[in-house]
C-alpha cells in the first residue's frame, strides 16, 4: 500500500470509530466496511440514506446496517472490497508459494543425503578394511537426517491437506451462517435475535420508539383442525401483511410460535397504536385455501400489545409490558389492541 493510500485510510478510520461509538454501533467488520465508506464518501447514495436515517431516527439500528451492507456493498464494488480481496489472495498465494518452495527444499536435501549415503558406501567399498564403528556413525546420523526431513515434509504436506479442507468447509458454512443469523427460516422477516440487537440498541440510545406485540388468536386451534403446514402457511401470510407494513424504518420480526413484533422508531404509542390496529383489519381479512379439504378458512385473527420507551425502560421491562397488554387484549375477547 503506498504511503499516500495509508494515510486516507488512517484518516477515514479516525473518523468512522468516532461515529461509530456515537451512533452506538457494534464494531465488527461489516460494520467498519460501511462506515469507512460513509466517512470516504465513494458511495453518494449509501451517505444519503445514513444521513436520513440517522436524521429521522438518530441510530443505525443492527438490521438497517445489515441492510445498508448488503444493499451498497457486499453487492457492489464501487469499494475497494474487489482490491482487498485481490490483496488476500495475492497473500495466500505468496504463502503458498513460500511453503512450496520450503518443502521442495527440503525433498532436494533428502536426495542430497540419499545421494552422500551412496557416495559413503561407494567410498567405504573403495576403504582398505574400514571398521565398522568408523562408518556406521556417519551412515546413521545421514540417515536419521533424511528421515526427519522427509517425516517433516510430510506432516507439512498433511498439514495443508487439513486446512484446505477446513477453509472449503468454512466458506460453505459462513454463507448459511450469515443468512441464518438475522432471518427466521419459515417467514424470511428478521427473527428473535436480531430483534434482541435491535432492541438492545434502541433502548440503550434512549431514542423514542414504540413497540407492537402481536399473537394469531386460537393459533392451536388451527393446527388441530387443519394440521400443522396450514398453521405454518398461516404465519406465513401474517408475516408477509407485517412485511408490508415495515416501511420508514419500521421494522418487523418473528418473535417465537405465532407471535411477531414490529419495532416502530420515533414514533409515540398514539401513532404505534394506529398502525397496530390498522394492521388487525388487515389480517382479519385474510382467508387461506385449505390444500387437503379445498376449504377456504378466513376469521383469522390476532391481539395487539402496545408499548412506548419510557424512562428507566430495560429491554426486558418493555417487551413486558407489551406482553401483559397483549393478554389483556386475549381477555378482553380477542382481536383487539390494547391499550384502548
Amino acid at each position: 500500500m503506498k504511503k499516500n493510500e495509508f494515510q486516507k485510510s488512517t484518516a477515514n478510520l479516525k473518523k468512522a470509530l468516532p461515529l461509530m461509538m456515537k451512533h452506538h454501533v457494534a464494531a465488527n467488520p461489516a460494520n467498519y466496511a460501511l462506515w469507512y465508506t460513509y466517512v470516504d464518501k465513494t458511495i453518494p447514495q449509501l451517505n444519503v440514506e445514513m444521513d436520513a436515517i440517522l436524521k429521522e431516527f438518530g441510530v443505525l439500528s443492527p438490521v438497517s446496517s445489515h441492510h445498508l451492507y448488503n444493499h451498497h456493498i457486499a453487492d457492489k464494488a464501487e469499494i475497494d472490497l474487489i482490491e482487498l480481496k485481490t490483496s488476500m489472495e495475492a497473500l495466500a498465494t505468496e504463502v503458498s508459494s513460500t511453503m512450496d518452495d520450503a518443502i521442495n527444499d527440503t525433498s532436494t536435501f533428502s536426495d542430497v543425503l540419499n545421494q552422500s549415503f551412496d557416495n559413503i558406501s561407494t567410498s567405504v567399498q573403495g576403504t582398505k578394511n574400514p571398521t565398522l564403528e568408523e562408518v556406521m556413525p556417519l551412515i546413521q546420523e545421514l540417515v536419521n537426517e533424511a528421515n526427519d526431513i522427509r517425516h517433516s515434509t510430510d506432516f507439512i504436506n498433511k498439514q495443508l491437506k487439513n486446512a484446505s479442507d477446513e477453509i472449503s468447509r468454512l466458506k460453505s458454512q459462513l454463507a448459511k451462517v450469515q443468512c441464518n443469523a438475522l432471518f427466521d427460516s419459515l417467514t424470511s422477516i428478521y427473527n428473535r435475535g436480531a430483534f434482541d440487537k435491535d432492541l438492545a440498541m434502541f433502548c440503550h440510545a434512549k431514542q423514542p420508539f414504540s413497540l407492537i406485540l402481536l399473537d394469531i388468536d386460537h393459533f392451536k386451534n388451527f393446527n388441530d383442525e387443519f394440521g400443522h403446514l396450514f398453521g405454518d402457511t398461516i404465519i406465513k401470510g401474517i408475516a408477509q401483511r407485517l412485511k408490508q407494513a415495515s416501511k420508514a424504518g419500521i421494522t418487523a420480526y418473528r418473535f417465537g410460535g405465532e407471535e411477531f413484533v414490529l419495532l416502530v422508531p420515533n414514533k409515540p404509542l398514539r401513532v404505534a397504536r394506529q398502525m397496530a390496529d390498522a394492521l388487525r383489519l388487515s389480517i382479519s381479512k385474510m382467508a387461506i385455501k385449505d390444500r387437503r379439504s379445498g376449504q377456504t378458512v378466513g376469521n383469522i385473527t390476532a391481539s395487539f400489545g402496545v408499548a412506548e420507551l419510557q424512562e428507566g425502560d430495560t429491554p426486558e421491562s418493555l417487551v413486558e409490558r407489551a406482553d401483559k397488554l397483549l393478554y389483556d387484549a386475549k381477555r378482553a375477547g380477542r382481536n383487539r389492541v390494547m391499550p384502548f
